[in-house]
C-alpha cells in the first residue's frame, strides 16, 4: 500500500485556482489519521463491559496510542480508502466477593496490532494483557477476552465501516453531489419531461449496482493444458499459492484463494469452455457473479482465453467501491500473469 502523500503524482491533480474538483474526477487524497484517532477514542472510550456479572466489573478507559497511516483516495467520484493501523486501548478491572468485597483492582491493555484496509472482511489480532497476574487478575484477563473482545471488534467494524463511505471526505463528497443537482433542478426538470421513455429506462437499467469484466488474453499453450490448469486443484495451488478445492464435475463445488471465493460448475466442456458462479466472501450476502471462460486455438500451441465475468457487485458488503477494479487487476495479476510466470506460456 503506498503511504500518503508517495502516491504517483501524475494521478494527483493539485487544486485548482477556484478550489472545484469537477465532479471528483480528478484523484482526490485526504489524510484521515487525525480523524482515525478521535473516531477510535469516541467508539473505545468508556465502554462498560461486565457490571456485576459473576461479580466482576470491567470497563475500558481510553484509547492510548492510534499509529500508522489512514487516507481516502477519491477518483471519478469513487471512495478508495486505504489504512494500516496499530491501537492501544486501556481497560480497568474489579472483582467483588459475594458479600460486595472488593478482592482485587486491576488494570490492563487492550492491543490490536493491525488493522488494514486490505483485511477490510476480516476481524484484526486482539491481545488482552492484565498488570496482576494473580488468580483474580488473571480471571478479570479471560473475562475482558471473552466479553471484551466481541465488543471492541464491532467498534472496529465501525471505523472500517466509516472508511469505506469516505471517512472525513465523506461530507465534502455529498456537497458535491448535491450542490449541481440543486443549482440545475430547473434545467433537470424540463430535460425530463422532454426525454424519451426509452431513456428514462435505461438510466434505471444502469444502476443496478452490478458491472461485467471482459478480458482477452493469449498464451503459448495448447487449449486443453489451459483447461487443466484452470480445473485442477493442484496446480491452482500452484500457481496462485494458495490452498484450493476444485470439483471436475457440472454442478461441483469449488473454493479458491484460501476460501476467499466459493462457488459452483455450471458448464464444463473440455479445452473449449467453463462457466461458473463465483462469490467472493467479502460480497453482501446472496450474491452471485457469472465467470465465462472461452478457449480458442488459432493455431497450435497458442491459445486464446476469451473471460467474461457478469454481476459483479459495486460495492461489497463494507461499502468498499473498488470491487469491480480489485476482480479485473486478480484476474490480471494473480491468475493470469501467475499463469504465464509459473508454467512458462507467455507470449
Amino acid at each position: 500500500m503506498a503511504k500518503y502523500g508517495e502516491g504517483d503524482k501524475r494521478w494527483i491533480v493539485e487544486d485548482r485556482p477556484d478550489g472545484a474538483n469537477v465532479h471528483n474526477w480528478h484523484w482526490a487524497e485526504t489524510d484521515c489519521l487525525v480523524w482515525s484517532r478521535n473516531l477510535f477514542s469516541k467508539l473505545l472510550s468508556d465502554l462498560t463491559v461486565l457490571d456485576g456479572e459473576g461479580d466482576l466489573f470491567i470497563k475500558t478507559k481510553k484509547v492510548d496510542k492510534v499509529e500508522g497511516e489512514a487516507y481516502v483516495n477519491i477518483r471519478k467520484g469513487k471512495i478508495i480508502p486505504g489504512y494500516e493501523i496499530s491501537l492501544t486501548l486501556s481497560w480497568e478491572g474489579e472483582a467483588k466477593d459475594s458479600d460486595g468485597k472488593s478482592l482485587l483492582k486491576a488494570e490492563g491493555l487492550v492491543e490490536i496490532p493491525y488493522i488494514s484496509d486490505e483485511n477490510a472482511d476480516e476481524d484484526p489480532e486482539l491481545k488482552v494483557s492484565v498488570k496482576d497476574e494473580g488468580p483474580v487478575g488473571r480471571r478479570l484477563k479471560d473475562a475482558m477476552l471473552s466479553k471484551g473482545k466481541p465488543l471492541i471488534l464491532e467498534k472496529v467494524r465501525v471505523y472500517v465501516q466509516s472508511m469505506a463511505k469516505g471517512g472525513p471526505a465523506k461530507d465534502e463528497l455529498e456537497v458535491k453531489k448535491v450542490a449541481p443537482k440543486a443549482q440545475s433542478a430547473t434545467s433537470s426538470a424540463a430535460a425530463a419531461a422532454t426525454k424519451p421513455k426509452e431513456s428514462v429506462v435505461e438510466k434505471k437499467e444502469a444502476k443496478k449496482g452490478f458491472k461485467t469484466i471482459t478480458l482477452t488474453e493469449k498464451f503459448s499453450c495448447r487449449a486443453r493444458d489451459m483447461f487443466e490448469i484452470l480445473m485442477d486443484e493442484n496446480r491452482w495451488k500452484g500457481f496462485t499459492q494458495s490452498n484450493a478445492r476444485i470439483s471436475k464435475e457440472v454442478g461441483g463445488e469449488f473454493t479458491i484463494f484460501d476460501g476467499s471465493v466459493t462457488g459452483t460448475n455450471v458448464e464444463l466442456q473440455e479445452a473449449k469452455l467453463i462457466v461458473q458462479k463465483w462469490r467472493f466472501g467479502s460480497w453482501p450476502d446472496g450474491i452471485h457473479s457469472t465467470v465465462r471462460l472461452s478457449l480458442h486455438e488459432p493455431e497450435p500451441g497458442v491459445t486464446v482465453v476469451n473471460l467474461t465475468h457478469a454481476d459483479i457487485p459495486e460495492e461489497d458488503s463494507y461499502g468498499n467501491a473498488t470491487v469491480v477494479e480489485n476482480t479485473e487487476r486478480g484476474w490480471r495479476d494473480l491468475i493470469f500473469n501467475k499463469i504465464r510466470a509459473v508454467f512458462g506460456f507467455g507470449i
